[in-house]
């Protein structure tokens, strides 16, 4: 049996290193955007099967028959459960599975020894996708509507029968329960976003910590150490609140070290290829610590001190801006999120923004922000001339009618879930936004100082301007 040296802190550190920008090696370039489905991984899973160690076998199948794979390899006495997509648009560390699998069957890259001693001392059963029938959707929960992740204790879903049987069949010492949380989350109180979070699952309301929860705490340390080196100072941890529905705090209490990853959202980075990076360092780290034992050396309170994961952000945050209400200049700040919305058969996404918050946001952060002092909102400009059709749009200049502040036209025949490349506001059956300024309107509108255009907002981006996003702009239509 081939058997790894205890690896010291800076050596682990040096080989997360080494495993990140090798990579590109074994990333599975099949997938080069999140809103995959479950035809899309058949053919993978079985151009994997007997390559190398890994082995593919169907163990179940969703609500709506299609089959859930699992992928093994391994003949070591520790048993690791890895299980990613049980919500179905959470997506990005089932890439990442896929890139271990293309590690695990490689040889001769200077790998070989890690290799070995992991698949000497563990013997692992990864569910790339858990609910296809949500990811044939791009949606949380399963085909039931019933969300898999609150199905622990009354099993009303295949597809948490199925995680339930595994658990209990296995019996594996750690399990990687693998998600995708909301990109909005801060690290704490910084305002740096949170990449990626941590969390060893509470078994019991106290939230006591025997022997089982410390191995989560303890090999999460170890994969916060070597992440910090690539994202620093934006790995957070979850509140550890027991929930008693949940798979990850039952699965901690039958016996099993639960591990959650939950990979946030990185900077220009929309499809999460980068964090999908992060999550085959961080596994990969883990099954290190397990294979040689050095997770044992880490502290609890290291764990503790990592920030929680914070709610202080919004996608675009305007400071200080003027807006009259009643004839009288109110300053407010504007908290505006871009929200993806499913197109193309659930392959794609455009994006639909509203305004969150309006008021003093002094507290909060964004993602993309700047100071609007000595600027006054007001509603964007509407062509003179009544469209039939998006089509009509081909034959106006745009970029001069921004220019004048002109970004809504009236059109004759559209529908609400028409998202025109350009950036334009189309109305139908909808009200000019901005007129009042109010919670849930889609942001459109303008940026005035003396009376001459500073920006123009168009469905929450703006456009033109020094810091113009027109280039990933998307309209919006109601």
């Amino acid at each position: 049996m081939v058997v790894l040296l205890f690896l010291s802190m800076t050596q682990a550190q040096d080989m997360a290193r080494r495993l990140h920008d090798a990579h590109d090696a074994y990333k599975e370039q099949t997938f080069t955007h999140r809103r995959f489905k479950h035809r899309d991984i058949v053919p993978l899973l079985d151009s994997l099967n007997g390559q190398g160690p890994l082995a593919v076998s169907q163990v179940g199948e969703s609500l709506e028959k299609r089959a859930i794979y699992q992928v093994s390899a391994g003949t070591g006495p520790n048993k690791i459960l890895l299980w990613s997509q049980m919500h179905g648009d959470e997506a990005t560390a089932t890439m990442a599975l896929f890139d271990l699998f293309n590690f695990l069957k490689a040889e001769n890259d200077g790998f070989d020894s890690l290799r070995q001693a992991i698949l000497s001392s563990t013997t692992l059963y990864a569910i790339p996708m858990l609910n296809p029938d949500g990811a044939e959707r791009f949606q949380r929960r399963t085909a039931t509507d019933i969300d898999m992740n609150r199905d622990a204790l009354r099993l009303q879903t295949p597809e948490g029968r199925l995680l339930k049987k595994l658990q209990q069949t296995l019996k594996p010492l750690v399990g990687f329960n693998l998600h995708d949380q909301n990109p909005r989350y801060s690290v704490g109180r910084t305002g740096k976003q949170a990449v990626v979070s941590f969390l060893a699952t509470a078994y019991d309301p106290a939230r006591n910590v025997n022997d089982v929860r410390q191995r989560s705490m303890q090999l999460i340390v170890g994969m916060n150490r070597v992440l910090q080196q690539f994202v620093p100072g934006q790995i957070a941890r979850y509140d550890d609140e027991f929930e008693p529905r949940a798979f990850g705090d039952n699965i901690q209490k039958w016996g099993t070290t639960l591990i959650l990853i939950e990979s946030g959202g990185y900077a220009g980075d929309a499809e999460k290829m980068t964090i999908r990076r992060l999550n085959f360092v961080a596994i990969l780290t883990a099954l290190m610590a397990i294979t040689d034992g050095s997770y044992k050396e880490e502290r609890i309170a290291d764990y503790q001190a990592i920030p929680e994961n914070g709610r202080g952000l919004f996608d675009v945050l305007i400071r200080n801006a003027t807006v009259v209400r009643n004839g009288k200049p109110v300053t407010m700040d504007i908290g505006i999120n871009r929200l993806e919305v499913n197109t193309d058969s659930a392959r794609s996404f455009k994006y639909k923004s509203i305004i969150e918050d309006i008021g003093d946001l002094s507290t909060f952060n964004g993602l993309e922000e700047f100071d609007a002092s000595g600027m006054t909102l007001l509603p964007a400009r509407v062509h003179e001339q009544v469209i039939d059709s998006i089509a009509d749009l081909r034959r106006l200049d745009l970029a001069a009618l921004r220019s004048e502040g002109i970004t809504v036209f009236k059109v004759r025949r559209t529908r609400k879930d028409n998202f025109p490349d350009q950036p334009v506001h189309l109305l139908h059956e909808g009200k000019l936004p901005a007129r009042p300024l109010l919670l849930g309107q889609i942001p459109t509108f303008l940026l005035k100082r003396d009376s001459k255009v500073q920006y123009n907002f168009v469905n929450g981006f703006w456009v033109d301007g020094p810091l113009g996003t027109v280039g990933k702009a998307n309209g919006v239509a109601e």
